[in-house]
């Protein structure tokens, strides 16, 4: 005897709310196996797939490629023999389909979601549903800038959407915050397409409407012989999170040059019996996060995030670690809770996350609730950056080169100039919440830890 079960999408991490499906891997009456990828998803952290909880057949889809899904929504029904669901399986996302299940909103249309209890606004803005009075959706980070601007549900209502079904995106209300209260409403307005002869302008253009000037960005042209590539859906992505960055965050960056001569010699000297050992390669990079979470240890309000005028301070500390990819692209895996680890710990953790964010396998989990973030920009060969923070944290390091350089000391006979192991170090800061003095002393304290390094160090 049969049955069917819903295939619910996954809880994919505490800031994740919905998912976009991209593709559908297995057709309806195909025949799927227990773990075998049904349908892949995108999130705004990271694409993944979502497995079959048991043997059976794909009898039904329940939403269509490029519907947005929310989590614990049901995507697919699933045909399963009966004797097959003694075995075990997954605990979730799937449960058995009751006839006496109230009725709710039909999962085929990714815009049909009921409204979530409302959350209160900051700035005496209202409050601020999942969907307005129209019936339309708004997004969980739509709605957090809606909160942070003390936006109110009939203001929001009232946002010209240029989305799926006229949904609001984040270009859309970032558009419209400047105009706001002034009658100007713009932020459906796509660029209009310029002829590759027209010339650029040599400054952005600005135009009048009702009295208010607003900027434009330039026309660019296209000659013969130019390329023109699509944006990949990622990096659409990292273009939208960097620009909403700077826009919410005011960015100050201090610099440090550390000497970490011992650190260099320490790791030379051990990182061959650390391989034979621990079967993994000791780079600098959990060095540096070790230090990193010292220092946060000593100054806890680096760990914090702000909400509106709200600072919630973590408790854990969750260091996400910047990483390229073959195609260019940026995700930046969390290390969890790295306080509560040792070296060797963190080296692991490091290399694993490391090697599957090159190999596109990390979960969508694994991606969020980071606190603090390093990018390890020495690895490109450059002395120095200013990373851009990783919203909703408050600030991020970034890690230059070590290279070699003469350098003053002093010594009981006098001052010196030796050859030592020179690195920049350049910390970027939400100058909303952390002030100068914060941010400096943080990042003197990374390099003090990293200076003072104990050569004669054992693991």
């Amino acid at each position: 005897m049969s049955k069917e079960i819903e295939i619910l999408l996954p809880k994919m991490g505490e800031s994740v709310a919905e998912a976009t499906v991209i593709k559908w891997l297995k057709s309806e009456g195909e025949m799927v196996e227990a773990d075998e990828p049904i349908i892949e998803i995108a999130t705004d952290k990271v694409d993944s797939e979502v497995p079959a909880p048991s043997s059976g057949i794909l009898s039904k889809q329940l939403c269509q490629e490029g519907d947005v899904v929310q989590v614990g929504a049901a995507i697919a029904m699933l045909a399963t023999d009966a004797a097959a669901d003694a075995a075990p399986s997954a605990p979730e996302p799937t449960r058995e389909l009751e006839s006496s299940r109230e009725p709710g909103p039909s999962p085929s249309n990714g815009s049909a979601v009921a409204a979530a209890p409302a959350m209160a606004s900051v700035g005496g803005g209202g409050d601020v549903a999942r969907t307005g009075s129209t019936g339309r959706f708004y997004s969980p980070l739509v709605r957090n800038i809606a909160i942070a601007e003390g936006i109110s549900m009939e203001e929001l209502d009232g946002i010209n959407g240029t989305g799926s079904e006229g949904r609001v995106t984040k270009k859309d209300i970032l558009a419209y915050l400047p105009n706001r209260g002034k009658g100007v409403q713009d932020s459906s307005a796509a660029p209009a397409e310029v002829p590759a002869a027209k010339a650029p302008s040599a400054a952005p253009a600005a135009k009048s409407s009702g009295g208010v000037r607003t900027i434009e960005a330039p026309p660019v042209p296209v000659g013969e012989g130019d390329e023109i590539i699509e944006m990949d859906r990622m990096r659409k992505l990292i273009s939208e999170h960097m620009v909403m960055s700077k826009h919410v965050s005011p960015h100050v960056t201090s610099f440090v040059e550390a000497d970490v001569t011992n650190l260099v010699r320490w790791r030379d000297k051990i990182k061959k019996d650390f391989e034979k050992r621990e079967g993994e390669k000791i780079t600098f990079t959990p060095l540096f996060i070790e230090a990193i979470v010292k220092a946060i240890k000593d100054f806890p309000m680096i760990n914090i995030s702000l909400d509106g005028d709200k600072i919630i301070k973590r408790k854990h500390i969750n260091i996400g670690m910047a990483a390229a990819l073959p195609s260019g692209n940026l995700i930046v895996p969390v290390i969890r809770e790295a306080d509560n680890l040792n070296l060797v710990g963190i080296t692991k953790k490091v290399n694993d996350l490391a090697n599957r964010a090159r190999n596109n396998q990390l979960k969508p989990d694994e991606i969020g609730s980071g606190t603090y973030t390093i990018t390890n920009v020495g690895s490109f060969g450059n002395v120095m950056g200013t990373p851009i923070i990783n919203q909703p944290q408050v600030a991020i390091m970034a890690t230059g080169a070590i290279r070699k350089k003469p350098a003053v000391m002093e010594t009981p006979e006098g001052d010196v100039i030796a050859i030592r192991h020179m690195m920049f170090l350049s910390h970027s800061y939400d100058h909303r919440i952390v002030d100068g003095a914060l941010g400096g002393m943080f990042v003197r304290r990374v390099a003090d830890y990293l200076e003072q390094f104990d050569v004669n160090r054992t693991i």
